[in-house]
């Protein structure tokens, strides 16, 4: 008898050892926050006559691009009070240059496109909204 108190003794005893080795920490897997998707730019924007002179001639053009290139309004001119809408065919920065029915032209530079829907045309020259 003493011998199989001994032994369930014993047992116990081991069982008890070994729950003490078992893991106690659960671990519950959370999930992974996923970045948000990024939002397509809209380079689509306007350029506004708020000036009290026309506008000859209007050019822009990517900030890397060395050059302006062609006179966007081609035959036409902008009128004061009057509005041309564009589409930007890349995103980035765009470099933007005006020449009145004066001869005096002004410019602007690095607008970022994604960020400006309108560029402004005043008598002292240009700003982006």
């Amino acid at each position: 008898m003493f011998r199989r108190k001994l032994t369930a003794l014993f047992a116990l005893a081991g069982a008890a050892a070994v729950s003490a080795c078992a893991p106690q920490t659960v671990y519950v897997p959370q999930p992974v926050p996923m970045a948000p998707a990024p939002v397509a730019c809209d380079t689509r924007f306007q350029v506004v006559n708020n000036s009290s002179m026309t506008v000859m001639q209007l050019f822009f053009s990517h900030a890397s691009i060395a050059n302006w290139g062609v006179d966007q309004l081609g035959q036409s001119v902008l009128a004061p009070g009057r509005f041309v809408n564009y589409t930007a065919n890349n995103a980035g920065q765009y470099d933007f240059r005006i020449v009145w029915q004066n001869g005096r032209a002004a410019e602007l530079r690095r607008v970022d496109i994604c960020r400006a829907s309108r560029i402004v045309v005043t008598n002292s020259g240009l700003y982006a909204q």
